[in-house]
């Protein structure tokens, strides 16, 4: 039961949101979607929920549009920042409604999970800060229970400690009833360790899309002497360079050879660091 993005593209005046997307997002694996502010991430999950419509393409589930579908729909929950429910509802009342429109919905878990974050149940929804606002929404993913869950910058306004414990639920969570998890985010260095597959995104086309460990076995990071190295790196493709003092760092695409030439210090990259020198790289596609 995959869901399928066929050549999505969104238009919003003259800025184009998104430039033929295309993605196969399988069953019962975590996804981590990557791209910088106004990359699009945020248009292509509205998509996905229905929330917005293309100006071209289309979404399928089980395949079957998405759209005004509401058998596919309820297969599937978008947490972001939107408030699904009255301002003026309580949030134990809100959790109630959404048993509604979710069977599946788990209201002693999303209860338990109150107590845990530390959210008054009786309060208004409207009566909530930006954190606790988030975690009201969080909760709502986390007890939600439909095969397709996606997270749109689920950790705003909360601090280290909610944070964490978001991540912790959210791998148990997964582990207890596989789904499909889809996680956008900047604080990456937070997920990385959490996606098994990763899609990067840049103004609306999608640069990369691969498993995470293939994706990070494909580059790595080379240091030494300004030009000692400036002599390895011809004819390799360099993501980016700095340079301090007289030493000299670049992220190449690639495979390392199996022993660095003297005087050169070979080192993995982690996600974020890939990430950041993929955005950087004038023509990444």
């Amino acid at each position: 039961m995959p869901i399928e993005i066929q050549n999505l593209t969104k238009i919003f005046r003259k800025a184009t949101a998104l430039d033929q997307v295309s993605l196969t997002l399988g069953e019962n694996r975590i996804y981590g979607l990557l791209g910088n502010n106004g990359a699009g991430k945020s248009t292509l999950l509205s998509i996905i929920a229905d929330r917005q419509l293309p100006n071209k393409g289309c979404v399928l589930l089980d395949g079957e549009p998405v759209h005004n579908n509401d058998h596919a729909l309820h297969k599937l929950f978008l947490v972001g920042d939107q408030n699904l429910f009255p301002s003026d509802l309580k949030v134990k009342k809100a959790f109630a409604a959404a048993k509604l429109f979710y069977p599946e919905f788990d209201l002693p878990y999303a209860e338990s999970l109150a107590e845990k974050f530390e959210l008054k149940t009786n309060k208004k929804i409207s009566s909530l800060s930006t954190g606790y606002a988030s975690i009201f929404r969080l909760i709502l993913g986390l007890a939600v229970n439909t095969p397709y869950l996606f997270f749109d910058e689920p950790v705003l306004g909360l601090d280290a400690q909610h944070r964490d414990l978001f991540y912790r639920l959210l791998m148990e969570k997964y582990a207890e009833r596989p789904c499909t998890i889809v996680v956008s985010t900047h604080l990456i260095a937070e997920i990385a360790n959490l996606v098994e597959h990763t899609v990067m995104i840049r103004r609306g086309k999608v640069i990369r899309d691969c498993p995470t460990e293939e994706l990070m076995a494909a580059a790595y990071s080379v240091c030494g002497p300004a030009a000692q190295l400036d002599h390895y790196l011809t004819g390799k493709a360099v993501l980016s360079s700095r340079i301090l003092g007289g030493l000299k760092t670049a992220c190449v695409q690639g495979t390392p050879e199996a022993e660095p030439p003297t005087g050169l210090e070979f080192s993995k990259l982690d996600l974020q660091a890939y990430f950041i020198s993929l955005m950087e790289e004038e023509n990444p596609l």
